[in-house]
């Protein structure tokens, strides 16, 4: 017989018929001489109750049936004549896989710290939390493929090994192939790269924009979803060594078709979620957030506030509160700044545009005040930033005087000068974080639980 899946029994029951199940135990019960097993198999928040007859089945059998063992169960289904569920399966044959020691087993039958449940990452998917957060998650995933490509964008795969620094902070990881124990120099005792496997130093990429770059200025519209790297020793709810960014970028787009795109983009992954992940969702909002699908529901029903950064500096100068860290003209804007400006003054998503040259990447268009740049962060509650972008600059003379302006190595970023050179054009990109934006999505508070195993400073375990 073909195992079903709970999910799909659950949502298509056909009482009287004979099913195969198969699972891991949350719960068992007995009450006389019947044990009442709940039975999971990742597929959904819900689980599906089985009926279990004690005379009908060994006792050393029944014995291992405890929490957190896998069994694969044969039975008829039934309408439930108990609260809790609608269908239920009366067993007939029960096949033990794996047994499961109650005394060792470390998911108990009670509420685990977010804290703990990080030491036991390769367990936690077995908690309803995690199992609700990595079906979002891939949901989330497949949203976002099937978003680009039903508008005619095409999937770049770009490079992981880079010899470029997108953003230009330097804190990047190395790759290398040298023996750290015997590192070649040279003369002037620098490490010698040249004799390392690519010939000169690279790193673990912190974006693919720069290769999306050059892909779009031949494909049109292009994306990337692909993971990245960055070695800030960040240890807060908002940062992660290693992360999956999306990145699409548009051949012939200004600045307002890039915020109409992030905008749409944005609600309908709001909306797949509500459609797809109701379950899920409504487990968290329970659980987690109690007012996550009511935040849902009201970023997907309103548009979003766009105003120029100096805009906002006068709303934050003039606000009647005190900040953890001073507003100014020229400074970067901080959570606290982000969330006011969405929470409390405009109490909906912001995109913010036009910053000041010098906080923001070199590659970003100068408007005509030589000040600024057609720079787009996009704002939500609970979260601040949770998209980064801008027009990028394509007249060749003002991206060299910008790259040499802030001492970046002319000579390394030859093939992405060679677009302006050869065909230049007007384009737009953003980025887009994928675990915050699962953050947003579930209502998690600290970024580590919304990623499968999190590489964070001083710890790689899993």
């Amino acid at each position: 017989m073909k195992r079903k899946r709970i999910k799909d029994l659950l949502a298509n029951p056909v009482t009287g018929e004979k099913v195969l199940v198969k699972g891991w135990v949350r719960t068992k019960r007995e009450i006389k001489n019947v044990a009442f097993v709940a039975l999971n198999d990742g597929s959904t928040i819900n689980n599906i109750q089985l009926v279990v007859d004690i005379s009908l089945f060994p006792a050393e059998l029944l014995r291992d049936i405890t929490t957190g063992a896998s069994l694969g169960v044969t039975g008829t289904l039934e309408a439930s004549q108990g609260k809790g569920q609608s269908v239920e399966i009366l067993a007939t044959d029960i096949l033990l896989y794996g047994k499961c020691d109650p005394d060792s087993y470390p998911l108990q039958k009670k509420g685990h710290s977010m804290e703990f449940l990080r030491e036991i990452a390769h367990l936690r998917f077995r908690t309803n939390t995690f199992g609700a957060v990595m079906r979002i998650r891939h949901a989330m995933a497949f949203a976002i493929h099937k978003y680009y490509n039903d508008r005619g964008f095409f999937y770049l795969h770009t490079p992981i090994i880079t010899g470029s620094d997108a953003e230009g902070a330097g804190e990047m990881f190395h790759v290398t192939a040298l023996d750290l124990h015997d590192i070649p120099r040279t003369g002037e005792g620098a490490i010698d790269f040249e004799k390392d496997f690519f010939g000169k130093a690279t790193n673990l990429t912190v974006s693919g924009q720069l290769e999306g770059e050059l892909g779009a200025l031949a494909l049109g519209e292009i994306y990337t979803f692909g993971p990245t790297f960055r070695a800030e020793n960040s240890n807060t709810p908002r940062h992660l060594a290693e992360f999956w960014m999306i990145e699409p970028e548009m051949a012939f787009w200004d600045l307002n078709d890039n915020m109409d795109l992030a905008e749409d983009f944005l609600k309908y992954l709001i909306k797949y979620a509500l459609d797809n992940c109701r379950d899920d969702l409504e487990f968290l909002n329970k659980m987690i957030d109690k007012d996550l699908i009511e935040r849902l529901q009201f970023v997907l029903a309103n548009s979003f506030v766009r105003l120029t950064y100096t805009e906002a500096i006068k709303i934050l100068e003039t606000a009647d509160r005190k900040w953890e860290y001073p507003v100014g003209w020229g400074r970067d804007l901080q959570a606290e700044h982000e969330r006011y400006l969405v929470e409390q003054h405009f109490k909906r998503p912001v995109i913010l545009t036009d910053y000041p040259k010098t906080i923001k990447a070199f590659y970003m268009k100068m408007n005509d005040d030589d000040l600024t740049v057609r720079a787009m962060d996009v704002l939500f509650p609970g979260i601040g930033e949770i998209i980064g972008g801008s027009q990028r600059e394509e007249d060749l003379e003002k991206l060299t005087q910008r790259i040499e302006e802030l001492k970046l190595p002319v000579k390394d970023l030859w093939w992405y000068l060679d677009t302006r050179r050869f065909g230049t054009a007007p384009h737009s990109g953003f980025g887009l974080g994928f675990e915050r934006l699962i953050l947003f999505m579930t209502g998690m508070g600290n970024i580590r639980d919304v990623i499968p195993f999190p590489r964070t400073p001083r710890n790689a375990e899993f």
